[in-house]
């Protein structure tokens, strides 16, 4: 199975010898080779049936800037969507997948989503083996889908994050939260935005790096979600 990563960011200046970059955060959270292309360069697979499967990474930027290399990777989700191949989406991935298809993502009125928090599944499909009624994961966004393109489902949230987990069709996963970043990494990153975060939510966030994320459940479902064919 090839899969590639279009990688939109590249970690914090000064974090990035904690984990690697996000591609090697990836292929540490699913234990398979990635294939990098850098979007916001321009570079992409030929065709979009050389890989089985593509990951969206995280990024600072937000999916509604007007940045030039945006548009290209909304056309790139949309021709995913047509063909065989799978998709996953995480925090911006997760937000570009909603304004491609047709949804809105928006500031988050609720401000910052930092630490672990608590998701409930609320709908399991085949591929989330083991089933699981609740997840614990990383959240490090501003930004959340306000509303979802049409036909999509939702298959896990929060009251803070209700559009954590969503799919599109049979070949689309978006997901809100971080299950590639390490506790290390996510606790650093907390620290960098302290001032930005605010008190009451550092305070908050700190306290839940007590809980221990459910990656390697979550990394399983993804593996899961790629290796099965659309019908």
């Amino acid at each position: 199975m090839r899969l590639a990563v279009l990688v939109c960011d590249e970690p914090p200046l000064g974090l990035e010898g904690l984990a690697g970059d996000y591609p090697a955060m990836f292929e540490r959270l699913l234990g398979l080779p990635l294939t990098p292309f850098d979007v916001r360069a321009g570079h992409y697979p030929a065709r979009v049936a050389d890989f089985a499967g593509y990951l969206i990474t995280g990024s600072r930027a937000s999916v509604y800037d007007p940045l030039p290399w945006i548009p290209p990777l909304e056309d790139f989700v949309r021709s995913v969507v047509t063909s065989k191949s799978r998709l996953v989406g995480i925090c911006f991935g997760h937000q570009m997948i909603g304004q491609a298809l047709g949804g809105r993502v928006e500031r988050w009125p609720g401000g910052w989503g930092v630490g672990v928090h608590c998701f409930s599944i609320d709908r399991t499909m085949p591929w989330m083996a083991p089933p699981l009624a609740e997840v614990r994961l990383i959240l490090s966004c501003q930004d959340q889908i306000t509303q979802l393109p049409p036909g999509a489902v939702v298959l896990g949230g929060s009251a803070f994050s209700p559009h954590a987990l969503i799919q599109v069709g049979p070949n689309v996963l978006g997901l809100q939260p971080h299950p590639e970043f390490s506790k290390a990494f996510a606790e650093a990153l907390l620290e960098m935005r302290r001032e930005q975060v605010g008190v009451q939510r550092y305070a908050e966030a700190k306290a839940s790096f007590a809980l221990e994320p459910s990656s390697k459940e979550v990394a399983g479902w993804i593996r899961n979600f790629l290796s099965t064919a659309p019908s």
